[in-house]
């Protein structure tokens, strides 16, 4: 199980068009790719099956929520704080996606996709905000992953695109 995991940064209180434009950038790439979704930390009071209407209601990007309902439907949509302990053991294991992995937990994206080919399952945490992932989401991580091989930063919305795609195009290779 692959899992495209998104922790909200930007705003823990306050609900911005940030959040659930992430929401509906992301639904569309997961479900395409075969990715679960996963939020974390997101400031809404509402279950996954409410937040489905709430992002359908409010934009049309993802052709208004519809892949974010299919990923409901199907049960790959979720909804969680952020955990203190650590990730929910049936995502398997966290990849913290940097321009700047700790060498001791950096993975080429050629060792996951053995890993990924061998039925290993992995949760792929992009940050929603310029603040980034957490420094205890670095430490807490398996693994850290630089999606580009080069030190390139990416944009939110654009790891978003990259790192499926590029995980699903190196397992295929295989």
């Amino acid at each position: 199980m692959l899992t495209l995991g998104l922790v909200n940064t930007y705003d823990k209180i306050k609900l911005h068009e940030a959040h659930y434009r992430s929401i509906a950038r992301a639904a569309p790439v997961a479900y395409a790719f075969g990715f679960n979704l996963a939020l974390f930390d997101y400031p809404f009071k509402m279950t996954a099956e409410e937040l489905v209407d709430f992002v359908k209601d409010k934009t049309t990007i993802g052709s208004s929520g519809k892949y974010l309902e299919e990923l409901f439907r199907g049960g790959r949509f979720f909804v969680f704080d952020l955990p203190e302990k650590g990730f929910q053991p049936q995502f398997g294991a966290p990849v913290v996606t940097t321009s700047h992995p700790a060498r001791e937990k950096n993975i080429s994206v050629e060792a996951l996709a053995g890993l990924i080919n061998k039925k290993k399952s992995f949760i792929f945490l992009i940050g929603l905000g310029h603040k980034g992932l957490p420094e205890e989401l670095f430490r807490k991580a398996s693994y850290h992953l630089d999606i580009t091989g080069k030190g390139v930063s990416f944009e939110t919305c654009t790891a978003i695109g990259a790192v499926p795609a590029v995980i699903t195009g190196s397992t295929k290779l295989e």
